[in-house]
């Protein structure tokens, strides 16, 4: 198996914390050359001392010399801030290989330019093909660039599509767990508080994608992605509601077999897998036993009770910045709805109105793409403004009903 090099993204994040775990356990195999934080400069410290690499970059300036003042007067690595220093060390000659977890359009650039590089990526930034799926796609042809999905389900449709050719698969299912909503009444959600929806019953994410999963929008992504990374049409992309959340992707073949991915839930397995793809090697994550008797579940989805899911679906048969302007918009609607000023179904209201009132282009560049994003961030803020009476939170009166919300969660 080949040695790399790696330039973690977003390392104090839980794919980057995971992503060096699995470098503790193969220290024989891999380096870190740079490690990318925001700003959990403590975390970020500790890690510098035990992994040594060559160069740490933190988002802001001012956190520079709290990072220095954490670190031991010799061996202090080449200490870097902002974004043009996340390019550089994507893109250094040194490394062969980005582990891109950073959270939102932050990521991009780098991603982007290290693809340019030829680099091996080891995705787990949806944005990155959401915002900018074409782009970076046609990126990653033009200069041989590897790009192998991190999250579960993305990474579980990779391995299934290694039993066929992929001009045999006909259909990708992505599961979902159904997030804490699966057997609430439609009519129950307007009364969500953010505390019932970040009760997530399988995944411990960080807020907003936890939102995400809670309103089916994440799943919504992952279909976009799923059709940049695969080449699939939208309509072959399936969504299947399994609450266990053991069997995480499948593909269905020409002649009607469909071969599913199957693990236990820790991400330091598809880290691994996309570290040392092709090959396969032990990881340090728990076995299913099938001694033990065990019940799946799937089941459609419902579009009408989680509409942000069709508009997924709808933002990539419109194309170009569709998806951008989707994902900006539901930013903005999620962050506003954490704050208590808007209410749950509203999110989904928020995003439809800023997709109709945004015009759609195809982008040709990184620029075009950021550029969308922020004024698609202003429309939705304008939407929410505009409509505070209409999308308002539930009233004090109202909040009785959550009761029976959270006995449906």
């Amino acid at each position: 198996m080949s040695n790399r090099t790696l330039t973690i993204l977003g390392c104090t994040g839980s794919i980057g914390t995971n992503t060096l775990d699995v470098v503790r356990q193969n220290k024989e195999r891999f380096r870190v050359f740079a490690l990318v934080a925001g700003r959990n400069i403590e975390l970020l410290a500790q890690q510098i001392q035990e992994f040594k690499p060559a160069v740490a970059v933190v988002e802001a300036a001012a956190d520079l010399e709290r990072l220095r003042a954490l670190l031991p007067k010799t061996g202090i690595p080449e200490l870097l801030s902002g974004s043009e220093a996340r390019v550089q060390v994507s893109i250094a000659s040194e490394i062969d290989t980005v582990m891109s977890s950073i959270v939102g359009v932050a990521g991009l650039e780098a991603t982007y330019r290290a693809v340019c590089c030829g680099k091996r990526i080891g995705l787990a930034n949806k944005e990155v093909l959401v915002s900018g799926g074409q782009l970076v796609m046609d990126a990653v042809k033009r200069y041989g660039s590897e790009l192998i999905p991190v999250d579960s389900e993305h990474n579980g449709a990779h391995q299934c599509l290694r039993a066929g050719l992929r001009s045999e698969a006909k259909k990708l299912i992505l599961t979902a767990s159904g997030g804490p909503f699966r057997t609430t009444p439609k009519e129950n959600l307007d009364y969500v508080l953010p505390a019932d929806a970040l009760k997530h019953p399988t995944w411990k994410m960080g807020d907003r994608i936890t939102i995400d999963s809670a309103t089916l929008m994440n799943k919504g992504f992952e279909v976009i992605e799923a059709r940049w990374l695969f080449d699939f049409a939208p309509e072959a992309i399936e969504v299947v509601v399994h609450p266990q959340s053991s069997v995480h992707a499948m593909v269905e073949y020409e002649d009607g077999s469909v071969i599913a991915q199957v693990s236990a839930t820790d991400m330091r397995m598809p880290i691994q897998y996309a570290l040392t793809w092709p090959e396969r090697a032990a990881a340090p994550v728990p076995r299913i036993d099938w001694a033990q008797s065990r019940h799946w579940e799937f089941h459609a989805p419902d579009f009408d009770k989680f509409p942000l899911l069709g508009l997924a679906y709808e933002s990539l048969h419109r194309g170009g910045t569709s998806s951008c302007i989707l994902n900006a918009a539901d930013e903005i609607a999620v962050a506003a709805f954490l704050k208590g000023n808007l209410r749950f179904t509203a999110i989904a209201r928020v995003v439809e109105e800023t997709l109709n009132r945004m015009p759609c282009r195809e982008p040709s560049s990184v620029a075009e793409i950021l550029e969308t994003d922020g004024d698609a961030r202003r429309k939705a803020q304008e939407v929410i403004e505009t409509n505070a009476t209409v999308f308002g939170p539930p009233s004090v009166a109202d909040q009785g009903n959550v009761a029976a919300v959270e006995g449906n969660a």
